[in-house]
């Protein structure tokens, strides 16, 4: 958000382009970051863990899964995170494997619905082709924003540290004690994370991985679709 703001501020980027972007990463904060949770708290009932279903987790309604800085931290960077869903692994059958699957559930969820962000936009660029009509640009524009917004929430989660989802795979890697050990300084952690990304150190690498991951799924959905369209 901080790069779009000085562009459009230098003359680079156009105020309806800034709109867009605004438009779609308020949009992922109210609709895929909750989806991105409920991934979390339903993987986690159906493996045998009612705590997210009691605390109230399992639901798509924004309010339950809002994290102030996680959300501040996605407007101003374009990575974050939401409130992490409760989950005691002691109800787990198998609690490092099934742990490491309620993590990886939420950045599965948002590399899906980045998939299906692209594919609407590659759709509406078609459509737009064909007929002429110059405003679906913008509506192209929205669903590229919002996958590539996706695809950052899910690269950044993937962070083996904590408050992230990477950290809940450390479950299945580290014993017990040590990942207590661990997430003793999530705080100070979280602040050290802040930093990282305000100075540029942690997001200009995340931005180039996402950028990869970007191009691999448009190159998965266009392909094919040049030869469907002719």
């Amino acid at each position: 958000m901080i790069s779009y703001f000085l562009d459009f501020f230098r003359g680079k980027l156009e105020a309806i382009d800034l709109i867009v972007y605004i438009l779609s990463i308020t949009y992922v904060c109210l609709c895929a970051t909750p989806l991105h949770e409920f991934a979390h708290a339903f993987v986690a009932v159906k493996l045998g863990d009612d705590t997210p279903k009691l605390r109230g987790r399992l639901t798509i309604n924004p309010i339950a899964h809002v994290d102030p800085i996680g959300i501040l931290m996605i407007f101003l960077f374009g990575f974050g995170y939401a409130k992490p869903v409760e989950v005691r692994m002691r109800h787990f059958k198998k609690p490092k494997r099934d742990m490491a699957l309620v993590a990886l559930a939420g950045p599965v969820s948002n590399f899906i619905q980045a998939f299906i962000y692209i594919l609407l936009s590659a759709i509406f660029s078609i459509v737009m082709f064909k007929t002429g009509v110059s405003a679906l640009e913008y509506i192209c524009m929205f669903f590229t924003f919002a996958a590539l917004i996706n695809i950052r929430l899910g690269v950044f989660n993937m962070i083996p540290i904590p408050p992230l989802d990477g950290s809940r795979l450390l479950t299945a890697l580290l014993p017990t004690k040590a990942y207590f050990k661990i997430m003793q300084y999530e705080r100070y952690i979280s602040l050290g994370l802040m930093v990282l990304l305000f100075t540029g150190v942690l997001s200009k690498p995340l931005s180039y991985i996402s950028d990869f991951v970007y191009n691999i799924f448009e190159f998965i959905i266009i392909f094919p679709l040049g030869f469907i369209v002719g």
